[in-house]
């Protein structure tokens, strides 16, 4: 008899890490049956074009649609959409990716009623407790029965909160199973350039490009915090050109505070949000890439791309001990020196982690067959 496993998707960065999961659950002989449920947390047309088609993440069978709200009101409403789903379908476990919202509600209901939950990309810690991630991380780790970890690291974050090893398992990273699948279906930079670029702002350029996303709150949110980073952001595109696909919440700030024109001052090609595909071509052709975006550390970490990331901590720490990551946080002097850096040296070479290897997936559907098997998650 098959075991059935309730899948979790939310936001954009549980896209990239469902995608090679539910297709090792898929696979005929997985001994898995695996149901996969979208809270609706991030859900419009587009974004199932760049990412759930892009991917072949199939048709989501339960979309509850939740919407956009208050932290507050987003996981409240989950749980309570999430938890007659639960008992409708009886699975007997829930598998959680990420931190998002969707993350820990989920998690909290499965954990009330009994149910194993089982937590995708564990032990993650930035030990900055103002961002609400952080809180949904320690808070899913703390009532998760199996835990599946990206790096050694993690595993030694949960040691010192008292989660006991034997539900810790050390399987690798999901985010590189994706990036390794779809490397050759990259839609070509210099294709994407092309399209975009009227002005020739990049095709032009002799010197390559840097490509830019930024959308956490404490960049975007604060009018001089955001007004600093696109004046450091103009100073670097003179030396370099920058493709900068520009997330909602960043582009309404830029508006609200009257920021267009100094964009306008630099080399700065303004894209809307680019789909995986679209986005990874870029992102392997960059001379470097700036951003506040975790999981963009960690693929330019595997594609050996120099990375700068805008912000004061990193709860993905290997990219910067391993990796070609930098963090430089929002100040500008930082921020022109790694930059001055990548441009005289090429930036740290780095290396590819350990189980970065594209089968962290299959690692993670065989454990759960032998934890279930056994018995060890209903213990």
């Amino acid at each position: 008899m098959p075991i059935k496993i309730l899948c979790v998707v939310g936001a954009r960065p549980n896209f990239m890490k469902i995608a090679p999961i539910m297709r090792a659950f898929n696979k005929r002989d997985s001994g898995i049956e695996a149901r996969l449920l979208h809270t609706g947390q991030h859900y419009d047309k587009e974004m199932k074009a760049a990412f759930f088609d892009q991917l072949g993440i199939p048709e989501p069978d339960v979309d509850l649609g939740v919407g956009s709200g208050t932290h507050t009101q987003q996981t409240a409403e989950i749980m309570l959409r999430f938890e007659s789903e639960v008992d409708a379908w009886m699975p007997n476990a829930v598998l959680v990716v990420g931190d998002v919202n969707s993350t820990i509600a989920c998690a909290l209901v499965a954990a009330k009623k009994s149910i194993p939950v089982i937590h995708v990309e564990a032990g993650l810690r930035s030990y900055d407790r103002e961002m609400p991630e952080e809180i949904n991380r320690v808070l899913t780790d703390q009532i998760s029965d199996l835990l599946f970890t990206t790096e050694k690291d993690a595993e030694a974050n949960l040691a010192r909160e008292g989660i006991d090893s034997e539900r810790v398992r050390f399987v690798g990273n999901v985010m590189i199973d994706t990036l390794m699948m779809n490397r050759e279906r990259a839609v070509p930079a210099v294709q994407t350039i092309s399209g975009i670029d009227d002005a020739g702002l990049v095709k032009d350029s002799a010197s390559g490009y840097a490509l830019v996303t930024l959308h956490r709150p404490a960049n975007v949110d604060v009018p001089e915090v955001l007004e600093r980073l696109l004046k450091t952001l103009v100073e670097i595109s003179r030396q370099v050109p920058i493709i900068f696909p520009v997330h909602p919440r960043t582009r309404a700030h830029i508006r609200t505070g009257g920021l267009q024109g100094l964009l306008q001052q630099g080399r700065i090609a303004m894209l809307p949000p680019l789909g995986y595909l679209e986005l990874l071509g870029l992102m392997e052709s960059a001379k470097v890439v700036l951003t506040d975006s975790g999981g963009i550390q960690e693929e330019t970490t595997a594609l050996g791309v120099p990375c700068i990331t805008l912000r004061e901590n990193t709860e993905r720490p290997i990219t910067v001990s391993q990796g070609t990551n930098t963090i430089v946080g929002s100040n500008p002097e930082r921020i022109m020196a790694a930059f001055d850096e990548v441009m005289k040296t090429g930036g740290k070479a780095g290396r590819v982690p350990e189980l970065w290897d594209g089968r962290a997936a299959e690692r993670i559907a065989s454990e759960i067959c032998k934890s279930m098997s056994s018995s060890s998650l209903n213990s």
